[in-house]
């Protein structure tokens, strides 16, 4: 069973956190919602799991209707929110007792559904909740929000604040969730967890920008991207946006990325360019584009 949103706006006063969302998530898929912080990926969250209300739309999730089934949803569904929101002043063995007690089980009836992540923080199941590192935070609240086995999980920026080494392993654990039949919604302003997904919405200002396989998104990107670097990347990123003929200039790690207005762009008219404004070391070679470029160009 997966998630059907159609048509959701969400306004606060006078500000449109949401407007006109729509995509499905089909049963067992990881699909990723991609963007910045404001977005209206939270917003849309608290919908999803009936913590809110819109002011327009409709939308169900395990078959169930956010509004009229809110009991139901609440019984099938995992949410893990981006704030730690665990009792901190309990124990790892504490917390997953509890909520587990709330939804009617116990640890060992579904442990075979959290055993692999479990086993991880076992050896602190006596600490405080609050005195755990960031990654072991993450893995306790993951198996609070599937103690229940819900049918869909939500995971609102999981990883923000986490070190690299966790992240991967938190992402490998949700690729083994999903094998177990479960449908996750998750979000991330982080770009390079999109590729992770089977499916993405890249969203902004609380509008779906595009929906698609992050392969497809990336395929279909408009023009031809070029790696540039030179001695001085202060002076060469102000020195490429004053060129008369740029379309897109961004910093990405060691390099900018750059992309021209025309169609018969020359690198070697760039380079002289450059060396005009006494850059040295010039290098601009071809490279493909990424999720975050594409982003950034649905985005202007």
């Amino acid at each position: 069973m997966g998630i059907t949103v159609a048509n959701i706006s969400k306004s606060y006063k006078k500000v449109n956190a949401l407007e006109d969302i729509s995509f499905e998530v089909k049963p067992a898929e990881l699909f990723g919602l991609i963007g910045p912080d404001g977005a209206g990926k939270t917003t849309l969250f608290r919908i999803l799991t009936t913590l809110l209300i819109a002011n327009e739309g409709n939308a169900t999730v395990a078959g169930f209707d956010v509004v009229t089934d809110y009991k139901k949803i609440r019984n099938n569904v995992g949410y893990m929110p981006g704030k730690f929101s665990l009792y901190q002043d309990l124990t790892v063995e504490e917390n997953l007792n509890f909520f587990a007690t709330i939804f009617g089980t116990t640890i060992e009836e579904n442990y075979d559904l959290i055993k692999e992540i479990y086993v991880q923080i076992a050896p602190f199941k006596n600490r405080r909740a609050g005195k755990l590192s960031g990654g072991m935070k993450q893995k306790l609240a993951l198996c609070c929000a599937l103690i229940h086995k819900p049918k869909v999980l939500f995971l609102d920026e999981p990883t923000t604040g986490v070190d690299p080494v966790s992240r991967k392993e938190f992402w490998e654990m949700l690729k083994r969730l999903q094998k177990k039949d479960i449908t996750i919604l998750v979000s991330t302003p982080y770009m390079d967890e999109a590729a992770l997904c089977d499916r993405i919405a890249l969203i902004k200002d609380g509008k779906i920008l595009q929906i698609d396989t992050p392969e497809a998104i990336v395929k279909h990107f408009p023009k031809q991207i070029y790696n540039v670097r030179a001695s001085n990347m202060y002076l060469l990123i102000n020195s490429l946006k004053t060129y008369e003929y740029n379309h897109s200039v961004y910093p990405f790690g060691e390099f900018v990325h750059y992309t021209d207005s025309r169609t018969d762009f020359n690198p070697t008219e760039l380079k002289k360019f450059l060396e005009s404004k006494n850059l040295l070391d010039i290098e601009i070679k071809v490279t493909e584009a990424t999720i975050e470029d594409t982003f950034m160009e649905l985005a202007k």
